[in-house]
């Protein structure tokens, strides 16, 4: 900064600027506050359907979102702009006290445009001789000066830098940095420059204390968007693929290998996390990065122009963290592209580690060499992507391709179809030198995500929005898959934890598709957002092999127990809904709809009892045990968010497109859930429900015991208890469990059927 440019700088403009962006940030919190409370929360509670529930909810969710990125920005703009003022202002008065006192000691300071003279005010004919004796004071005069300038030409220029970086993050909308003071954002600018260019030095040159350095730092700043978009874009996506491969490779990284290779899977995660955050930014420089590294997913990166490429390397270190959902898709059409061009369009495998690649995954699940393992992690953590990916095309029938109808003609696959159905998955090991389930586990994840509409592992909360038409279609090709082939899941049971979350979010379309035909189950069974049709045959199918794994028979049981308590309260409160034959009373038709729900509760639960009777078969006592184990397990279902039973389009019991979703504390179904999972709950005979499932009769009496309990607390917690109604729930429960015997005889085709039902039929 010149020096005449801090002395006559008029900072009343800056005062101004300060001011009005105080206002602002007053002004942006209302609306904030209006929004959230207001318009978000109306939202969450409002009852909606059709596209009004796929759509709109989502929309105003978003919408309210962005008051609050708009605040947060807004309020890091002023705090910056008044850092930078009040320290201009503070740089100005000591310029001009410097000024003032090397005039009392006949000193004058001549600014001129790029720096500045300090003089002795003599005439000039004697200047020379009194500078010359007046030297000490000049120069100190003038290094004082210099100072002053050096400080406020940082502070300008560092507050330009970050306000720049700020407005540049985000071309529509607002971004949602928040930062105390102009100091930390500048401090994330500088120190993200610094850490990459640590990350381009070669990995043989990199020493322990700037391998810390650089782990430590994007742990520290992994969220922060300013500083991950200028660490990736300094880096470069080449620069970052180098990084990664090179300090992986034995041979060039041997020194720090030795020392911190126990830190790799810190340093990959860390990384991920700087990444994702970077891939949120759309300014000119992150857009060019993003589509560069697109461009290197088929490029080889390893030494000597060889394996690996681009896309083997960057999916490792996408595992961590949500990236934004319109790279990840345009990441896995190229993905797909090179699947097709190394696998012979999905003829053959590929991506098979040798003995002499090195490690490109350092968590221990598996080598890192099959890119789809690392994508479909990232999919996981970003539903909307996944929803796309799955339903896009693999290849069609006019491509060149061995996959046939029935016919025996060229079909077109899904990235879905073949992931889930064809892919040939290379081999892989994971640390303790055992088959490495990572890839198909992640596949399950990601379709967890594609489904449900919220991250893998996560429960839905009030913004998750209700099922829309492309998760429904997807989730109806994943039941129709099990049922085709059962054993796309028993053989690969990891994956049924996630298959158990996702049949319980679609429990009321379960609920539909045990029903064909039924009149008045869209009234019976409501349905926020799209439908999943599935057939009946489908579903049972599917019920059958959840029910032979714990960890989605727990689910299933537990999604089933809360809807049907859901579902029943509801109809108590409102016993008009349910008209299916208007010639009967209120009371009467209220009945009948309670028992046809009661009676598929029993159905659904008599489908997943038997598969459990089955392994209980198969496996003896202990798996018996297992089951009872993992229901103890995820009792924290009940009370908090439960997340299961979404789909219900009704007041007041809404959450995301109308299931109940947030704290069920003290609600009939965090009460029947609680004492399932507590081991409370218990039938006529005092045993306690789901405990003895090894038998099949266990399990009915159980299902009886907890429909009845659930028709009871629903009744009470309506506030309208309808005794007669609540007493006949056993017997249709009782019902629909023996109707699912004789389906489970019809359409599992004689195979895997439980000696018990064998028998029976």
């Amino acid at each position: 900064m010149d020096l005449d440019a801090l002395r006559n700088a008029d900072l009343s403009l800056l005062d101004d600027a300060v001011e009005d962006w105080s206002t602002m940030v007053g002004d942006l919190e209302t609306l904030m506050d209006a929004a959230e409370k207001g318009l978000h929360g109306a939202a969450n509670k409002a009852s909606w359907a059709g596209y009004n529930a796929t759509v709109s909810k989502e929309f105003i969710g978003k919408t309210a979102g962005e008051f609050t990125d708009a605040h947060s920005q807004a309020s890091s703009i002023h705090k910056i702009l008044q850092d930078t003022r009040d320290e201009l202002k503070t740089y100005k008065g000591q310029l001009g006290d410097a000024i003032e006192r090397g005039r009392q000691k006949n000193l004058t300071v001549i600014g001129y445009e790029g720096g500045f003279t300090v003089t002795t005010n003599v005439p000039p004919e004697g200047r020379a001789q009194q500078d010359q004796d007046n030297k000490g004071e000049i120069t100190a005069l003038r290094d004082e000066i210099q100072k002053i300038l050096e400080q406020a030409t940082t502070s300008d220029t560092s507050a330009n830098a970050v306000l720049m970086a700020i407005a540049d993050q985000s071309r529509l909308g607002f971004s949602d940095v928040d930062y105390a003071d102009r100091d930390s954002a500048a401090k994330a600018l500088k120190d993200a420059e610094e850490l990459a260019d640590l990350a381009k030095q070669k990995p043989e040159d990199l020493s322990v204390a700037e391998f810390d350095r650089l782990d430590k730092g994007l742990k520290e700043y992994a969220d922060d968007p300013l500083f991950a978009e200028r660490f990736a874009t300094r880096l470069g996506p080449q620069g970052t693929l180098d990084f990664w491969t090179g300090i992986n490779d034995p041979h060039s990284a041997w020194k720090i290998g030795q020392q911190r290779v126990d830190q790799y899977d810190d340093l990959q995660k860390n990384l991920s996390l700087t990444l994702a955050t970077a891939s949120q930014s759309d300014n000119a420089d992150m857009t060019q990065w993003k589509s560069t590294m697109i461009d290197l997913v088929d490029k080889p990166v390893g030494r000597n122009g060889g394996f690996p490429l681009g896309g083997q390397v960057m999916t490792n270190l996408m595992r961590w963290g949500d990236f934004d959902d319109r790279f990840l898709v345009d990441y896995g059409d190229k993905l797909m592209e090179t699947e097709k061009k190394f696998t012979g369009n999905g003829r053959h495998g590929a991506w098979t580690r040798t003995g002499m690649d090195p490690l490109l995954n350092r968590t221990g699940t598996d080598s890192g060499w099959d890119p789809m393992t690392g994508y479909l992690k990232a999919l996981s953590n970003s539903p909307d992507a996944a929803t796309e990916f799955f339903n896009d095309t693999f290849v069609t029938k006019d491509e060149d391709h061995d996959f046939k109808d029935d016919k025996g003609k060229p079909e077109s696959l899904t990235n879905f179809d073949y992931l889930f159905e064809e892919r040939d998955w290379p081999q892989d090991q994971d640390a303790k030198g055992e088959d490495s389930i990572a890839g198909r586990n992640n596949l399950a994840l990601a379709l967890e995500a594609a489904t449900t509409g919220h991250p893998a592992g996560e429960l839905p909360t009030a913004d998750t929005p209700p099922h829309n038409a492309e998760q429904a279609k997807l989730t109806q090709s994943l039941v129709a898959s099990i049922s085709e082939k059962p054993s796309r899941l028993t053989e690969n049971s990891y994956m049924s934890d996630s298959m158990g979350q996702i049949a319980a979010e679609y429990m009321p379309d379960i609920h539909r598709g045990l029903h064909p035909g039924t009149a008045g189950e869209a009234k019976l069974f409501p349905i926020a957002g799209s439908a999943a049709e599935f057939s009946e045959r489908d579903t049972t199918r599917l019920l059958y092999t959840l029910g032979r794994n714990p960890e989605s028979y727990a689910a299933v049981n537990l999604g089933q127990t809360s809807y049907t308590t859901q579902l029943m309260q509801y109809h108590f409160e409102h016993p008009d809904v349910y008209a299916n034959d208007p010639a009967f009373g209120q009371e009467d038709r209220l009945k009948q709809g309670i028992d046809d729900i009661a009676r598929t509760a029993g159905q659904v639960e008599g489908m997943i009892g038997a598969g459990r009777a089955y392994e209980g078969e198969i496996e003896g006592g202990q798996k018996d045990a297992d089951y009872n184990a993992k229901i103890e397990s995820i009792g924290t279902w009940g009370g908090t968010a439960i997340g299961i039973g979404v789909g219900m389009a009704t007041a007041p019991l809404t959450g995301p497109g109308g299931a109940i979703i947030g704290d069920l504390a003290g609600t009939a179904a965090d009460e029947i859930i609680s004492g399932i999972t507590e081991g409370s709950l218990k039938d006529s005979s005092e045993e306690v429900v789901f405990r003895n499932g090894e038998e099949i009769e266990g399990t009915r009496s159980s299902t009886y015991a907890a429909v009845e309990a659930a028709a009871q607390k629903a009744g009470k917690n309506s506030g309208h208890s309808y005794p007669l109604i609540e007493a006949s729930v056993g017997t249709s429960a009782e019902s629909g469990f023996d109707s699912a015997g004789t389906k489970i005889h019809d359409y599992l085709d004689g195979e895997g059927i439980p000696r018990q039902l064998d028998s029976e039929g």
